[in-house]
């Protein structure tokens, strides 16, 4: 994570909680130092993001400026945005996969393991009238390459030195 991913953490954790924050949770929260933690306050005060209120000699209280808020949303949109765009990106290239696969023979697709992506797989064998199914590990994948069966690995399930079955391939790897 950037400087600017650590402000805009700092940031978002002070406005979501409406009591007190002290600079040593916010520290754990963005996984920094405390002096490191220290130095973004300082940096989001002068760029008008953040304010300060001191309670006693010992307690300082933040707030989140309308700037430090305008802030916040406009990289919560980029971020929305950037999102969005990779999705299309992955569902083209996941739909195209599943056309080829179509092609070749296959009539059913097994998702194995737990994916983020594993609902636009699930969305694309459904429109091109192909099995879906998925399976939690490896261990419980019986190959036959006689079931015309195309196993998709999550990004989460490590291979075996061998593969499973010879036409099958693992999704995610391919896209990296």
């Amino acid at each position: 994570m950037t400087d600017i991913d650590k402000e805009i953490e700092i940031l978002e954790n002070i406005y979501s909680q409406p009591e007190k924050v002290r600079q040593r949770d916010l520290a754990h929260i963005a996984g920094i130092s405390l002096g490191m933690t220290n130095s973004i306050l300082k940096r989001l005060i002068k760029k008008g993001l953040l304010t300060t209120k001191k309670i006693n000699p010992r307690n300082i209280h933040y707030a989140v400026t309308p700037s430090g808020i305008n802030e916040i949303m406009q990289r919560s949109y980029r971020y929305f945005k950037r999102t969005i765009k990779n999705i299309a990106e992955y569902k083209e290239k996941i739909e195209q996969l599943i056309i080829e696969i179509k092609v070749k023979g296959f009539d059913k697709v097994i998702l194995v393991g737990k994916s983020d992506l594993g609902f636009i797989v699930e969305h694309c064998c459904e429109l091109h009238q192909i099995h879906f199914s998925t399976k939690k590990d490896q261990s419980s994948v019986q190959p036959n390459t006689k079931d015309h069966v195309f196993y998709v690995f999550s990004e989460n399930i490590t291979l075996n030195s061998r593969p499973l079955v010879e036409s099958s391939i693992g999704l995610f790897e391919k896209f990296k």
